[in-house]
């Protein structure tokens, strides 16, 4: 067993694995180095009482127990112990679970969970809990504290919310959060010791993915949670698949069209400015049949790269296809779009891409156009066209419609 789950874990994970088959083995190992996590069999040759599950605590190392039985008197003590979690060793799943945990843990050091409870206990014993599979973990006493701090704190990516709290309650957070925080940003798990049977219904009407009644097991606890922070995550992936381009991971034509068609009315009845910039890399047909494909797609993303990184933080960068790109400047109008795009020009040509067959100087050419009394689909032709005067004046040049 100890083979395929280093073979699993080193292959799939690229963790460096030890082995230790015997307590006194483990011993040296932990005084030697500091491990992410320790995976324990419950009985060794020369230890068959667990004791190596409480070396590998006191080394404040997170610990995975796989035993062949377990009796409940032994389960409760492992869960008082601390451990993360147990698996019996039944089945390929229970490989395959191992690694899974592993996996999980490895993302749960960059998670950041907020739980909103009025009962100071309650709040440290779901802490323990989290702070059991690393999570990071922050504390709100009621409802409105809770969203001041979701505010304040976007990154954060789970929500565990106490039904009855003070002032706004469980149900009223997340009625707000869900306002702000859709399902691809925020995950969120009701809890109550309410003995109300239509509370998880309601919970879950309001925005919330999952609920616990109190009191729960650990593992139970564990799980659900372990399952929502999962579901995000494929939510997410889903997500990107449908509205980020595959090579450059820029949002695609889809999404951008999906975005301001949305708001192209609202931005037109409040008299808003949206200017969008239409980017096209002069010969790059030429680098594609000279370098091959692969040295074109390295240019495609390092390109992409440095539209981000210039205008992504504030404006929306998008590829069309192939060498064209967009920026749409919200707010701005055609004259601001125009210096930072000229800006962005400038900077691209002084500094050459480092691709596998070399470095390569590439220039682009950019075509503006400001929204008028037209659609979504006017704007870009005009931008187009604004395109098409930049390449027929010369190239490495950027145009505002006439």
């Amino acid at each position: 067993m100890s083979r395929i789950l280093q073979h699993l874990i080193a292959h799939e994970l690229d963790c460096e694995v030890d082995f230790a088959v015997d307590l006194a083995s483990a011993k040296i190992l932990l005084e030697q180095k500091e491990y992410f996590v320790a995976i324990t069999d419950l009985n060794l040759p020369d230890a068959q009482e667990g004791e190596i599950v409480r070396l590998v605590l006191s080394k404040q190392t997170p610990c995975i127990v796989l035993t062949g039985s377990l009796d409940s008197e032994q389960r409760k003590q492992l869960l008082q112990l601390g451990i993360v979690d147990y698996i019996l060793k039944e089945n390929r799943f229970s490989y395959e679970y191992v690694v899974r945990l592993v996996r999980r843990l490895q993302r749960n050091i960059d998670v950041k969970v907020l739980i909103a409870d009025d009962s100071v206990v309650s709040r440290k014993f779901v802490r323990s809990l989290l702070e059991q599979h690393l999570y990071q973990v922050i504390e709100a006493d009621d409802g409105h504290s809770a969203w001041e701090i979701l505010q304040s704190q976007p990154d954060i990516q789970l929500l565990i919310t106490d039904y009855n709290m003070p002032g706004l309650d469980g149900f009223g957070l997340i009625l707000k959060v869900r306002e702000k925080f859709s399902r691809e940003e925020l995950a969120i798990i009701g809890l109550s010791s309410d003995s109300d049977e239509s509370l998880s219904a309601r919970f879950i009407k309001n925005g919330a993915n999952d609920f616990l009644q109190k009191p729960f097991v650990h593992e139970e606890f564990h799980c659900r949670v372990l399952n929502t922070l999962d579901s995000l995550d494929m939510i997410r992936k889903l997500w990107d698949q449908a509205n980020l381009d595959y090579l450059t991971c820029v949002y695609n034509r889809r999404y951008f069209f999906g975005l301001f068609e949305e708001q192209m009315e609202q931005i037109k009845q409040k008299q808003g400015a949206l200017t969008v910039a239409l980017l096209d890399i002069d010969f790059f047909k030429k680098v594609n049949d000279t370098y091959g494909h692969d040295v074109g797609d390295e240019v495609l993303v390092e390109f992409a790269a440095r539209l981000k990184h210039f205008f992504g933080q504030h404006f929306t960068v998008s590829r069309f296809g192939g060498e064209e790109f967009t920026v749409a400047f919200k707010g701005l109008n055609q004259e601001k779009a125009f210096v930072l795009m000229d800006k962005f020009r400038s900077q691209l040509e002084m500094k050459p891409i480092v691709t596998s067959k070399g470095e390569m100087f590439i220039t682009v050419s950019t075509g503006i156009a400001g929204l008028a009394d037209d659609s979504l689909d006017g704007l870009i032709q005009r931008a187009d066209k604004a395109l098409y005067d930049a390449k027929k004046s010369g190239r490495n040049l950027v145009c505002i419609e006439a």
